[in-house]
């Protein structure tokens, strides 16, 4: 009987914790069905791999490595923008690309969002993106302002 209380009391807590997880899809974005662009809970945020689509789906830069990631930038803005964040609120970001090279020659743009709220960072090479046009995808973690605006400071 025991047993039967402590799963039932983990199922009301993970009940709880499920209806506190925000899932969206921020205007200007493109809207997929089968995953979120931003997922918050509490103030922590996901933000799911961006690449170069522009906001009606079309691919931006085709060929061109600082084109996209350009764009895959302008939409982590979009996403942060949506909960009143920006770039200084990334804490990590995971950099997957088809040609570490070219993207090396572009981190120059990089530093034009981030510049001195450089967050911790892995960068991999892969064989291709999900899209063979695809140079570059990037997912981040960040934390959402607090009520006072400022970011990463305690709730």
């Amino acid at each position: 009987m025991k047993t039967i209380g402590c799963c039932f009391a983990l199922l009301i807590a993970t009940s709880a914790l499920a209806q506190d997880i925000e899932r969206s899809n921020p205007a200007g974005m493109t809207q997929p069905t089968a995953y979120s662009h931003l997922v918050m809970f509490d103030r922590l945020m996901f933000i799911a791999g961006q690449v170069a689509l522009d906001g009606d789906g079309n691919v931006v830069g085709e060929g061109d490595m600082a084109a996209q990631l350009r764009q895959v930038f302008e939409n982590m803005k979009s996403v942060l923008a949506s909960k009143d964040a920006d770039f200084s609120n990334i804490v990590k970001i995971n950099i997957f690309t088809t040609d570490i090279d070219a993207l090396r020659q572009s981190f120059g743009i990089r530093s034009e969002y981030f510049g001195e709220h450089a967050p911790a960072s892995t960068l991999v090479q892969i064989e291709r993106l999900a899209r063979p046009v695809f140079l570059v995808e990037i997912e981040a973690i960040a934390i959402a302002p607090d009520d006072d605006g400022r970011p990463g400071s305690g709730s």
